[in-house]
C-alpha cells in the first residue's frame, strides 16, 4: 500500500475473490447443517447391528448437532486467534477422521465419540468461520451473499439424501462412512479458498501520538489473529485472556440481548416440525414415499427462498428495517405450524410443506445477517459463538418436548400448535423489542448531537468524531456505507 494508507485495512470488496469465498462458505455451511440430518438413513441397520433401541441410535445425531452448536465459542476464539482459513481446514480434517474412524467402531458408545463428538466438533469449526468470512468480504451485497451461502444447507440435504441411500445399498453403513469421511475432507478445500483479506499493517510509531500506542495494543487483521503484546498477556488472569478473544461485554449490548432471547425462544419450535413432518403424514394415511416427498418439496422451496430472501433483504426499502423483516419471518413460520393441523389430506400437506419451506428459508437466510447488523463486523465473531452455545440447549429440547406431547395426547396436532405458538411469540417479542431498541437508539443519537453542539463542551470536533466511530463499530449498530447515485450514504440500522 501507499505510505499514506499504511495501517489502514481495505474495505470489503463486495465481489472479486469474494465470490470464490462465497462458494467455499456454501459448501462448508451446507455440510454443517445437512450432514446430521442425512445420517438418519443408516440408523436402522446400525440399530440392528449393535442390537440397540432407536432412541439410543438417535443420540448419534443429537450429540453431533449439540456439539456443532455448543462448540461455537471455541470456534469463535480460534477464528479470532488464527483466522478463518486454518480453522475450517482443521475442521474438515476432523470431520474426515471422525467418519473414517466410525467405520471401524464396535460399539454404540464409540459411535457417539467418533460421529457425535469428533465429527460434530469438526462441523462446528466449519460453520462459524464460514459465516464470519462472508461478512469480511461483503458489505453492500452482504444480505444477498448470506442468503446464497445459507442455501448450501437445502442443496446439500437434497444431494446427501439420495447419495446416502445409494451408498447404503451398495456398501453398507461401514463402507458408506468411509466414503462420507473422504467426501467431508472437501471442507479442507473449501477452507483453503478463505484467503485472508488485507491484513492491517502496524503503523510506524511516532513519539507524539498516544492514540497510535493504544491502537497497537489490540490490533486485529480483517481475517487473522489478534496481535497482542506478549508482555500484556502475562499479567492477565484466565477470564481476561478468554475475554480477549470472546467478547463477554456483548451481554451489556441491548440489541444483542434482544436477539439472543428471541432466538433461544424461537429454537424451541424451529426444528421439531421438520423431524415430525414425515411421521405426521404417515399418521394421516399417506404412504412412505409420498411422505418422504414432502421433505423434498420443503427442501426445494427452501433452496429458492434463501437467495430470494437475501435479495429482498438487500433492497433499500427492507435493509434499514431488516430486524422487522426477520421478526415477520419468524411469526410467519409459526403461523404455518398453527395452521398445519387443518391439513388432513395429502394436497393440504403439500401446501403446508411449500409454505413451511418458504418460511424456513426466510428465517435461515437472515439468521446471521440480522446479528451482524446489530453488533457490527468487529464483534460479530464473538457474537456468533455466544449465540450458538445458548441456542444448543433449546435445539436439543425442542424435538423431545414435541415427542412427549405426541406420546401424551396420541395426536400430532398439539406438537404443531406448540411449535407455532412459541415461534409466533418469539416473532412478536423481537418486533416489539426491536421497535423499542430503534427508539432508544434515536434518542441516544439525539442526546449525543445535543451534547456535541453544546458550546460549553470541552471535547473537540475530532474527538467527538473519533468516539462516534468507536461507538458505532463496537457498541452499537453497524454503520453501513451503501452507495447511491449521488455518493455514499450512511445508514445506521434503520435510524
Amino acid at each position: 500500500p501507499a505510505p499514506a494508507e499504511a495501517g489502514r485495512a481495505p474495505g470489503p470488496p463486495d465481489g472479486g475473490w469474494g465470490w470464490v469465498v462465497l462458494f467455499g462458505a456454501f459448501v462448508s455451511i451446507g455440510f454443517a447443517y445437512a450432514f446430521p440430518k442425512g445420517l438418519a438413513i443408516f440408523f436402522k441397520e446400525i440399530q440392528d447391528f449393535f442390537d440397540t433401541s432407536y432412541s439410543e441410535v438417535a443420540w448419534v445425531s443429537s450429540i453431533m448437532l449439540a456439539t456443532t452448536y455448543g462448540a461455537g465459542p471455541i470456534s469463535s476464539i480460534l477464528v479470532n486467534r488464527y483466522g478463518s482459513r486454518p480453522v475450517v481446514m482443521f475442521g474438515g480434517l476432523l470431520c474426515g477422521v471422525g467418519m473414517i474412524s466410525a467405520a471401524f467402531c464396535t460399539s454404540i458408545l464409540q459411535l457417539y465419540i467418533c460421529v457425535g463428538f469428533i465429527t460434530g466438533f469438526g462441523l462446528a469449526l466449519n460453520l462459524q468461520p464460514s459465516v464470519i468470512i462472508v461478512g469480511k468480504y461483503f458489505l453492500k451485497r452482504r444480505p444477498i451473499a448470506n442468503g446464497l451461502a445459507m442455501a448450501g444447507s437445502p442443496v446439500m440435504l437434497c444431494t446427501l439424501a439420495p447419495l446416502n441411500q445409494f451408498l447404503f445399498e451398495n456398501f453398507g453403513w461401514r463402507g458408506s462412512f468411509l466414503i462420507l469421511g473422504a467426501i467431508l475432507l472437501n471442507c479442507c478445500v473449501a477452507g483453503a479458498l478463505f484467503r485472508p483479506i488485507g491484513a492491517r499493517t502496524a503503523p510506524v510509531k511516532t513519539p507524539g501520538t498516544e492514540e497510535g500506542k493504544d491502537a497497537l495494543k489490540g490490533n486485529i487483521t480483517e481475517d487473522g489473529p489478534m496481535e497482542n503484546k506478549p508482555e500484556d498477556e502475562g499479567g492477565k488472569d484466565c477470564f481476561e485472556k478468554v475475554n480477549q478473544y470472546l467478547d463477554f461485554s456483548l451481554f451489556k449490548h441491548r440489541g444483542f440481548l434482544i436477539y439472543l432471547i428471541g432466538n433461544v425462544l424461537m429454537f424451541l419450535g424451529f426444528f421439531a416440525p421438520i423431524v415430525f413432518l414425515a411421521p405426521y403424514a404417515k399418521h394421516t394415511g399417506v404412504d412412505e414415499y409420498s411422505a418422504a416427498f414432502l421433505l423434498s418439496i420443503l427442501a426445494v422451496v427452501d433452496m429458492v427462498a434463501r437467495p430470494a430472501t437475501g435479495m429482498v433483504a438487500n433492497s433499500r426499502w427492507v435493509r434499514p428495517r431488516i430486524q422487522y423483516f426477520f421478526s415477520f419471518a419468524i411469526a410467519f413460520n409459526g403461523a404455518c405450524h398453527l395452521l398445519c393441523p387443518l391439513a388432513s389430506s395429502y394436497p393440504g400437506l403439500v401446501v403446508y410443506s411449500s409454505f413451511f419451506g418458504l418460511a424456513f428459508g426466510m428465517v435461515c437466510a437472515m439468521l446471521f445477517e440480522t446479528l451482524m447488523d446489530l453488533v457490527g463486523a468487529a464483534r460479530f465473531t464473538s457474537a456468533v459463538g455466544l449465540v450458538t452455545i445458548a441456542e444448543c440447549c433449546t435445539i436439543l429440547l425442542g424435538p423431545p418436548i414435541g415427542g412427549i406431547l405426541i406420546d401424551t395426547f396420541g395426536d400430532y396436532k398439539y406438537m404443531f400448535i406448540k411449535c407455532g405458538a412459541v415461534m409466533v411469540l418469539a416473532g412478536t417479542f423481537l418486533f416489539i423489542m426491536n421497535y423499542y431498541n430503534y427508539r432508544m437508539l434515536a434518542k441516544e443519537e439525539k442526546e449525543r448531537k445535543t451534547k456535541e453542539e453544546d458550546p460549553k463542551s470541552v471535547r473537540t470536533e475530532d474527538e467527538g468524531k473519533q468516539k462516534w466511530n468507536k461507538d458505532s463499530t463496537l457498541d452499537g449498530p453497524e454503520l453501513e456505507p451503501l452507495r447511491e447515485k449521488g455518493g455514499v450514504k450512511n445508514e445506521m440500522n434503520g435510524t
